[in-house]
C-alpha cells in the first residue's frame, strides 16, 4: 500500500508539473537593446500575422548602411496589435516601409519593432499600445 501511495503521489506531481511547462516556454526580451533605436528603410518581404508574436520581414538597410539585408522584426500578439489599429492587411509583400526598431544585442539583422510607416499606403502603425489608447500618458 505504501508503494501505491508513493507512486500515486509521484504521478500527481509529474502531472501538475507538466502543466507548468507551457507557461515557462515564453522567451525573454533580453535579446533586444531597448536603449538603442535603429531606423531601416526597404520593402516588406513577408508579414506573418500569427500567435504568439507577429513577425515582419523587411529587405532593408539601416540608415547609413549598405547593402540591404533581410531583417526579422518581432511584435506583440495579433490581439494586442488589433487594439492599436493593426490588421492582417496593414502591411503587404512589396510595400515600401520605414521602420524604427530596438535592435538585437548580438548585432544581427533583427529587433523589436517600435513604429512602421507604410510609404506605399501612407499609414503609420506603432506597437506602443499606450500611445494609441491613452495618448500623452507617461
Amino acid at each position: 500500500m505504501k508503494t501505491l501511495t508513493k507512486t500515486a503521489t509521484l504521478a500527481a506531481a509529474l502531472w501538475f508539473g507538466s502543466a507548468l511547462v507551457p507557461a515557462s516556454a515564453h522567451h525573454s526580451f533580453a535579446m533586444f537593446d531597448f536603449g538603442k533605436v535603429v531606423t531601416i528603410s526597404g520593402s516588406v518581404k513577408e508579414f506573418q500575422w500569427t500567435n504568439p508574436h507577429v513577425i515582419l520581414w523587411v529587405d532593408a538597410a539601416a540608415a547609413g548602411a549598405d547593402p540591404a539585408a533581410a531583417w526579422s522584426l518581432e511584435m506583440t500578439s495579433p490581439g494586442n496589435l488589433t487594439r492599436g489599429g493593426w490588421d492582417r492587411h496593414a502591411l503587404n509583400a512589396g510595400d515600401k516601409v520605414s521602420v524604427d526598431l530596438n535592435p538585437l544585442r548580438n548585432g544581427s539583422h533583427g529587433g523589436a519593432l517600435i513604429n512602421v510607416r507604410n510609404l506605399t499606403t501612407g499609414k503609420s502603425f506603432t506597437t506602443n499600445l499606450r500611445d494609441v489608447e491613452k495618448p500623452g500618458l507617461k
